[in-house]
């Protein structure tokens, strides 16, 4: 039996119960989404299972991961140069036009409620943002006043590479987390 994969959800689609889907801050902003009085702008999240398509493409990412890995967390030289490299390789991979797509006419629905032009946030949701033993709130990048399809593809892609930020590297260095096992959603919305 194979998974079905989802790349998008609609903000209001998300719930506490999808963290793995869409990361923390989706979760709990899809969950504030179904609480009368509650006002939380409209968007969407794109999902882990689109960060996973992306990273797959990543030329050598087993190896930088691996090399990270094994990089002492207190040589700060090291986490700054391979967490840049990894950062760049992500920024630079060409997210597939089917996704491309997809990110593109969920923004233009978006911007039909909102009015065209409309500027929106782009957020990272990680999975492991707020874990019983572990805190990485701050650790990856947010984008605010991000106006048109190409801007937002783009910092989609920064996001997913936040997931790579020295600072992030080194705490789940200390903490014991692989790089693997966290993975990134991002949050669009006005």
């Amino acid at each position: 039996m194979t998974m079905r994969r989802t790349d998008l959800l609609d903000l209001h689609e998300a719930d506490a119960t999808q963290l793995a889907l869409v990361g923390g801050k989706g979760a709990q902003l899809g969950a504030l989404s179904r609480i009368d009085g509650i006002r939380v702008p409209d968007g969407f999240c794109v999902t882990t299972d689109a960060f996973r398509r992306v990273v797959a493409r990543v030329p050598s990412l087993d190896d930088r991961l691996d090399r990270l890995s094994r990089t002492d967390p207190d040589d700060r030289e090291a986490l700054r140069t391979l967490s840049a490299d990894i950062r760049r390789a992500v920024e630079e991979t060409a997210i597939p036009g089917d996704l491309a797509t997809e990110i593109t006419g969920a923004l233009a629905r978006l911007g039909t409620r909102l009015g065209e032009g409309t500027a929106v946030a782009v957020r990272s949701s990680a999975t492991a943002e707020d874990l019983p033993t572990a805190s990485f709130a701050g650790q990856q990048d947010t984008y605010l006043n991000v106006v048109g399809p190409a801007e937002v593809l783009r910092h989609v892609s920064r996001c997913w590479a936040s997931l790579f930020t020295e600072r992030a590297v080194a705490y789940r260095r200390r903490n014991g987390i692989d790089h693997r096992a966290v993975q990134m959603a991002v949050v669009v919305q006005r």
